[in-house]
């Protein structure tokens, strides 16, 4: 093979190890090979003092309490009670603009609300009659200007997110000394009964916290294999890499089968409303008006597990390369509901990656390609559960078309799943011609033959179904 060249590959200099978890001027989404995309501290639970009448109302909120009485999504009297007596607290946000913190855990608060009062008319439509309906159209000042406030001082979009909001920033330690595991989390804020941990709603978001604790290890093996790749290249190092990249997502992986039986499919359908953004979507035909903000109507995408950083930063990592398809460009927008620092780190790696060609030093040598498509087929099973979650969780239990985040819903995760699926063929072809296919390849060529056809099938199926 040629020789290769030296590809000087600038550090991404904001990586952390020491995570400065008593700095509330730095943003709590930072990416460290520690807390990898978790927050840098655990998340603030209560309000200050200023915001008391938020944090009442955010309280009363839930269908079911934290008492187990009725809230007030279920008596549907959110939107009364915020017409009526709900305070408009701008200069209060003012206040804390330097403290990153405490915005954060006002843009997850200010952004439940938000949710919450839009979308309590179709929670009910929907309990009627399986239908949304329409949404409210117009968020009211005393929320429109707040929320968009702390979107400003703290870089996310003035909607709820998967990151700042609904799931990384929505979780507590019920004993601060043991540490983050599943048995010692439970969430801050919810819709419906996620006050109670054992709820569905609560196993979702908990569910995906505990994924993403391991993220460091994927950041610390694909910072290593990048630089292992510059130069002349080391495929020792290189190979270090990418196993602990594997190790990682083998972990992530385990710990996403907990799905079933921490979140029951038959649930989900009660909370998701309450996730559903304003794009694309049939209850905001014509998006919302933040009164005070804008007299155009605004619209953003809703929560989507896609907002997750983990798979994209091994989508750029691996060079798996997406079809240029509508689809590609729904996940390209997705790019800007996440924090700014994971979405500079993302872009770090893909630009690094291609530069370093990490997909051509893999097949360069035998035992490197094998530990490279090893991690391709960790994505694929990923995209492939994650796939098994939406048949079983959304597409047999309702026909709405659109994911949360304004996705075809049938089509969306079939785009990326059949990218990792082609790549992998081409790394199983490229290991034939080197004569290394071992058990474990053809184990991974097995799989990959078997859910081509049966991804294949199953998008046929629903969309003759759905008439898509």
């Amino acid at each position: 093979m040629p020789a290769r060249t030296q590809v000087p590959v600038k550090e991404f200099k904001s990586l952390l190890e020491d995570t400065f978890p008593d700095d509330t001027s730095l943003p709590p989404f930072m990416v460290s090979t520690t807390r990898g995309f978790l927050p840098r501290q655990e998340p603030l639970i209560e309000l200050p003092s200023e915001f008391a009448a938020l944090e009442d109302i955010l309280q009363q909120l839930p269908v079911r309490k934290r008492d187990g009485t009725p809230g007030l999504l279920a008596q549907g009297r959110l939107g009364d009670v915020v017409h009526e007596s709900f305070p408009n607290l701008i200069d209060a946000v003012e206040k804390y603009k330097d403290n990153q913190v405490v915005l954060n855990a006002l843009y997850r608060d200010y952004s439940f609300l938000a949710s919450a009062y839009l979308l309590e008319p179709c929670h009910h439509k929907y309990l009627k009659d399986g239908d949304y309906g329409l949404a409210r159209d117009v968020l009211p000042k005393c929320i429109s200007l707040p929320i968009v406030k702390v979107a400003d001082l703290t870089g996310f979009q003035p909607f709820m997110e998967y990151a700042g909001s609904y799931a990384l920033f929505n979780y507590r330690l019920l004993n601060p000394d043991e540490g983050l595991n599943y048995d010692n989390i439970a969430i801050i804020r919810a819709f419906e009964h996620g006050l109670d941990r054992t709820s569905s709603e609560a196993g979702f978001i908990l569910v995906h916290v505990d994924m993403v604790q391991h993220s460091g290890g994927l950041i610390d093996g694909a910072v290593k294999a990048i630089r292992a790749c510059q130069g002349e290249g080391n495929h020792g190092a290189f190979r270090d890499g990418l196993k602990q990249v594997l190790a990682t997502l083998r972990k992530i992986n385990a710990t996403m089968e907990k799905m079933w039986g921490k979140s029951k499919p038959g649930d989900y359908n009660s909370f998701r409303t309450f996730i559903f953004g304003i794009a694309s979507q049939s209850m905001f035909p014509k998006g919302v008006i933040y009164e005070g903000v804008s007299d155009k109507p605004l619209s953003f995408r809703g929560e989507s597990g896609a907002n997750d950083s983990m798979v994209p930063l091994c989508d750029n990592l691996l060079e798996i390369s997406m079809p240029d398809t509508p689809l590609t460009e729904i996940l390209k927008d997705f790019r800007k509901y996440r924090p700014g620092n994971h979405r500079d780190f993302l872009e770090w790696v893909k630009e690094s990656a291609a530069a370093v060609g990490i997909q051509d030093f893999s097949l360069r040598d035998p035992q490197s390609a094998v530990l490279y498509l090893l991690c391709i087929d960790q994505v694929r099973d990923f995209r492939w559960r994650h796939w098994c979650f939406t048949r079983e969780y959304i597409l047999k239990k309702t026909n709405h078309p659109t994911a949360t985040g304004g996705s075809p819903i049938v089509r969306w995760l079939p785009n990326q799943l059949k990218a990792v699926l082609a790549l992998e063929v081409k790394v199983i072809e490229k290991l034939a011609e080197m004569n290394h296919v071992t058990k474990e390849v053809e184990q991974v060529r097995e799989i990959v033959e078997r859910q081509t056809l049966s991804l294949e099938k199953e998008e046929r199926k629903y969309c003759e179904e759905r008439k898509q």
